[in-house]
């Protein structure tokens, strides 16, 4: 059966999802959201998820949201990166959890304020206060890659695949890889599996929003 993902190519969070879908070949369809002019909005879309957001994911009868969770459904679905064992699978867990709070969100938000808002619009130090922020996520996991190739175990997981997933977006949010070797090396790993692709590759954008 073909799964049915609801995002656009802008969202890191249905990347996440989408690369997951990818890396195991599960097949799958992109229902796109025009999210920059109202389609996360619509009473239509809100049936689906009333929390008015991508990504969504359908599988027969089985509507799933939010990313972490949809990351954890596909492991077991597809028995890929899921880890080895209960340890493992509390580790990813606890990684995913940091990026949503700590991460990603972070990373969404400030790229969101500094390239898909017009500049008069943007709130007055919310910007470097995000930015701060995020310096201490960076270190926290720079510091967890330096002597690891996967976020948890000896292979990658949904944890990389949660982690990584904002940080191959080409605009800027004040994030520089050549500050962060660990980091910029873990993201060539992911790159060299079979079945990669940009998020821009596999889900078409929606900005600006169409006329």
């Amino acid at each position: 059966m073909t799964l049915t993902l609801y995002g656009f190519g802008e969202s890191g969070n249905a990347y996440k999802v989408a690369l997951m879908l990818a890396l195991t070949k599960t097949p799958w369809r992109l229902e796109f959201v025009p999210f920059f002019a109202g389609g996360a909005r619509t009473p239509e879309f809100r049936a689906i998820n009333e929390m008015g957001e991508v990504p969504v994911l359908v599988d027969g009868d089985v509507p799933l949201a939010q990313s972490g969770a949809i990351l954890d459904y596909l492991a077991q679905k597809t028995g890929l990166f899921g880890g080895q064992g209960e340890a493992d699978r509390r580790e990813i867990l606890r990684w995913t959890l940091w990026d949503n709070h700590k991460f990603s969100t972070q990373i969404g938000t400030t790229r969101f304020l500094l390239n898909f808002i017009p500049e008069d619009k943007r709130p007055v130090g919310a910007i470097p206060f995000l930015q701060g922020r995020l310096k201490v996520a960076y270190a926290v996991l720079e510091k967890h890659l330096e002597d690891r190739q996967w976020m948890v175990g000896d292979g990658p997981t949904t944890a990389d695949l949660s982690c990584c997933s904002y940080l191959f977006y080409p605009e800027p949010w004040g994030f520089d890889l050549a500050d962060y070797p660990a980091i910029s090396r873990w993201l060539d790993r992911i790159r060299a599996l079979p079945g990669w692709l940009h998020p821009y590759d596999l889900m078409p954008r929606a900005f600006p929003p169409a006329p």
